[in-house]
């Protein structure tokens, strides 16, 4: 950089500019976020074949779970006032080289994991990989180029415990953020479990101060959770160590009033995603919880935000073909490849491009 001193005016536009994108999702003055799916016939799309990722978790198979159309893999994002930077896994991974990528979250967070660390192992096959877990904790090593792409399986972001009056979700405890320390970058994610209840429901109470409660508004808890880990990353994280992002929420397609369908009622049979740039159903209330958590932090989060330009793929859930051959209807998670590969070529776009 040399050893000239930069002026204070100039700092201060430099600083602007950093908070602008951050917040903003902003690259070159072009919202990344708002646009349409294009059908791309090219030999572009899929950005990699499941066949040269054997670690892909069976769930997100939708190709060797029998899934029979293939519409769904050829559909490319389109901001409407730019192009993505095009995806160069060799790149990104010389970029990073001795620094580690932790993702923290819940199955979403592991779908968007899995789909980064296939993308950049099929831009460098020859490259050796290591892929381990252990827990909670999986982490996928280039050691040719010391990164580490590490995934920890956090559904809440704030501490669950057992006590004797059974399992807490503690809505003001986050112990597990000395985990998440000394990684260069931090990316986020929860809503998917906060909405669990019976048997899938893993807290007996929940806990707030001296409070507790048998339940609450989910939307409340899920809100006070964040303000918890908003004020973590507020007192912890040093902005010139430690770049922290929030994946955004990702919707699900189990109502399909949403869209304007009576049959199915759900993401069952679905091929094609919705045309246009607005999802019918309109914003999604967790996604607006987040962005008024996120707008009220002294340190800058980036948001991914991934929300609405999912909800516009109803087409991109394994629906039945995500057990190999169970019927469940699985309409929260993404197959691979698919929506998540877009995600990362978000995320690649706000490392590397602002």
């Amino acid at each position: 950089m040399g050893s000239f001193a930069i002026s204070s005016v100039v700092m201060v536009v430099v600083l602007v500019f950093y908070v602008f994108v951050e917040t903003n999702g902003s690259v070159g003055g072009c919202d990344l976020f708002h646009g349409s799916w294009v059908l791309d016939e090219s030999n572009s799309y899929p950005l990699y074949e499941i066949s040269k990722c054997p670690f892909i978790e069976k769930e997100f198979d939708c190709i060797n779970n029998g899934r029979p159309d293939q519409f769904y893999l050829k559909y490319r994002w389109q901001p409407t006032a730019c192009n993505l930077p095009r995806f160069n896994g060799y790149d990104m991974l010389t970029r990073l080289r001795g620094k580690s990528i932790l993702f923290v979250g819940d199955s979403l967070s592991l779908n968007q994991w899995q789909s980064l660390t296939c993308m950049l192992h099929t831009a460098v096959p020859q490259a050796e990989y290591t892929s381990l877990r252990n827990g909670d904790l999986s982490t996928f090593t280039f050691p040719s180029f010391d990164v580490k792409v590490k995934f920890s399986r956090n559904a809440f972001l704030v501490d669950t415990v057992s006590e004797s009056i059974g399992r807490v979700l503690k809505l003001d405890s986050m112990e597990a953020g000395k985990f998440w320390e000394g990684n260069d970058i931090l990316i986020f994610d929860s809503w998917h479990w906060w909405l669990h209840t019976g048997r899938k429901q893993p807290w007996d109470f929940i806990q707030e101060g001296n409070n507790t409660y048998r339940d609450m508004d989910r939307l409340v808890a899920y809100t006070k959770a964040l303000r918890t880990w908003a004020k973590w990353i507020d007192d912890n994280v040093d902005p010139t160590k430690t770049r922290v992002f929030f994946q955004g929420v990702s919707p699900d397609h189990a109502d399909g009033s949403q869209w304007g369908q009576s049959y199915p009622k759900s993401c069952e049979g679905q091929s094609r995603p919705l045309s246009g740039s607005n999802y019918p159903g309109g914003p999604h209330p967790a996604e607006t919880a987040l962005k008024g958590v996120l707008s009220s932090m002294t340190k800058a989060v980036y948001l991914l935000d991934i929300t609405e330009l999912s909800q516009l793929r109803k087409d991109g859930h394994p629906s039945v073909y995500g057990h190999g051959g169970h019927r469940d209807m699985d309409c929260s998670h993404w197959c691979l490849p698919g929506v998540p590969d877009t995600w990362n070529l978000l995320f690649y776009a706000a490392l590397f491009q602002t």
